[in-house]
């Protein structure tokens, strides 16, 4: 997915944020139940991205097909996803794919008590779990990639195999082994897992500093990181002697710079601004 569909999946995304919070496992099954039937007619995808049609009308379009069929909740983020651009018409239903999934993500982020990095790690470890046990039989390989196999069969077989994994990890496994979209079961358990190792960055801050801290500096700047964030960070620190001064922290795809090195090159570039 490139171009506008990416630019329309990561609006999505950023929507999508603000109900993660409160997101249950049920919104989740929802939204890759709307996908079944997005997915099912080629109609309903090509009104959905018709881009001769304006936001409000395919927002219209989903509205009256999940009226009384799906949560508010699940219905809106359909609407808001059918309002935005896509390039090609497979696309609307791949990012459908990766908000259910996201979905899923967040509830195992969540955990049963505290949320944060280890609940995502364990999430992680269960779907790769699946994946080895799989990539280790040819039986099961061939089980799961059988075309005549039904696909409640083929996700009663899966779940069997995932016995011990979290209820979150079930449902992504159960999903792509009965309704893999084109990809093997496993390439798309991976996807999963990929999407869980990005939400990973969201609890990890890297420090980069001119030189090593002291366990007062590092102390004042978790409490400070974690202030910021409203969450408790890993952080992790190197040394780079390039930065001269100050710090860079890194929590995902943000960066905060305050280093001699970012104000100098910033000054620079203000100093050639009044040049020209």
């Amino acid at each position: 997915m490139a171009g506008v569909s990416s630019e329309s999946l990561a609006t999505a995304l950023a929507d999508l944020e603000t109900k993660l919070p409160s997101a249950s496992l049920s919104l989740a099954e929802e939204l890759f139940g709307v996908l079944r039937v997005v997915d099912s007619s080629a109609g309903l995808r090509r009104a959905m991205t018709d881009p001769s049609r304006e936001g409000e009308a395919k927002t219209a379009l989903v509205q009256r097909l999940l009226e009384g069929k799906a949560s508010a909740e699940a219905v809106d983020i359909v609407s808001r996803l059918a309002a935005l651009r896509w390039a090609a018409s497979r696309d609307v239903s791949d990012a459908l794919e990766t908000l259910a999934a996201t979905v899923a993500i967040a509830v195992a982020e969540q955990g049963s008590g505290q949320p944060g990095l280890s609940e995502l790690e364990r999430l992680e470890n269960d779907l790769f779990s699946f994946v080895r046990v799989v990539d280790d039989s040819h039986e099961l390989q061939a089980a799961l990639s059988e075309p005549q196999a039904a696909p409640e069969a083929k996700r009663a077989l899966a779940l069997k195999l995932a016995r011990g994994a979290s209820d979150e990890a079930r449902l992504l496994i159960g999903q792509a082994a009965a309704e893999p979209r084109g990809l093997k079961p496993t390439e798309l358990v991976k996807r999963f897992a990929a999407l869980a190792a990005k939400r990973q960055e969201r609890w990890i801050a890297e420090v980069a500093v001119a030189r090593p801290l002291s366990d007062a500096q590092l102390d004042r700047l978790q409490s400070g990181l974690n202030g910021l964030y409203g969450r408790e960070l890993k952080i992790t620190t190197t040394v780079d002697p390039q930065l001269l001064g100050g710090v860079r922290v890194t929590v995902g795809d943000e960066v905060l710079d305050a280093s001699t090195l970012a104000r100098l090159t910033d000054l620079r570039r203000q100093l050639a601004g009044q040049a020209g």
